[in-house]
């Protein structure tokens, strides 16, 4: 389980601190599939970097599985089986995908199984498992090779920071169908979603809505998708 208690994030801007998180709390239970969505400059984000280290709180912690993360380290983070895919994934000049399964799940995988982690994510394998992860693979391959480090690493928590940017409409279909494979599977493991999507949020075990930096709803996607919609409506009315 990972618990935030009272997070607060702030960064200098022209001399003077500006919040960007405040105050924040949030529990995320093992087994849960959770989609933390929000206006921009909401400190969706942020909060994702935070979770994985990349960020350090102003005040607060964060625990996972009762132990104290807040100090460590991004390695440290990850040792405890904490997982983050980023909105553009890094592409490695002169890695194989092999090599980079090999290197996410920590020992010397075979191909067959490192062709069944890409089967997974819904690749042929003998069409990807001797690629390098370069300018050659598209966002949406890359995005469901990013995933397929994730499973390999049989990670505890994984976050995503807006997987759906930057890939077209096929690849975004193909992430949700991979999406709703990881929601029924998931067990003593958890996943957090940052994303404004609406067939993202409506797979969500719990939906957590932020704006202005603080928690302002949570709960399940019929109870929260109704008040997004209209919140949606008055503004496009205001414009």
């Amino acid at each position: 389980m990972l618990e935030i208690r009272n997070l607060s994030f702030s960064v200098d801007e022209d001399g003077e601190q500006k919040e960007i998180l405040r105050n924040l709390d949030l529990k995320i239970e093992d087994g849960k599939f959770i989609v933390i969505t929000g206006p921009n400059g909401s400190g969706k984000s942020t909060l994702a970097r935070l979770i994985m280290g990349i960020e350090k709180p102003s005040e607060g912690q964060i625990l996972f599985d009762g132990k104290d993360i807040t100090d460590l380290d991004i390695t440290e983070r990850a040792k405890l089986g904490i997982s983050f895919a980023f909105q553009q994934p890094v592409r490695f000049k002169g890695i194989r995908v092999k090599d980079l399964l090999r290197l996410a799940s920590g020992k010397n995988l075979s191909v067959s199984t490192a062709c069944e982690y890409l089967s997974e994510v819904g690749l042929c394998a003998r069409d990807y498992i001797d690629r390098e992860i370069n300018a050659s693979l598209s966002g949406g391959e890359l995005k469901r090779i990013e995933i397929a480090t994730l499973l390999a690493r049989h990670t505890r928590l994984s976050v995503f920071d807006e997987p759906e940017a930057g890939i077209d409409l096929w690849s975004f279909q193909n992430l949700i169908r991979i999406f709703e494979k990881m929601r029924k599977e998931i067990k003593d493991s958890s996943i957090v979603i940052i994303s404004h999507q609406e067939r993202i949020l409506n797979i969500a075990d719990e939906i957590v809505l932020l704006s202005a930096g603080g928690i302002i709803d949570k709960g399940s996607p019929e109870t929260i998708m109704p008040k997004l919609v209209s919140q949606s409506s008055v503004c496009q009315r205001l414009q």
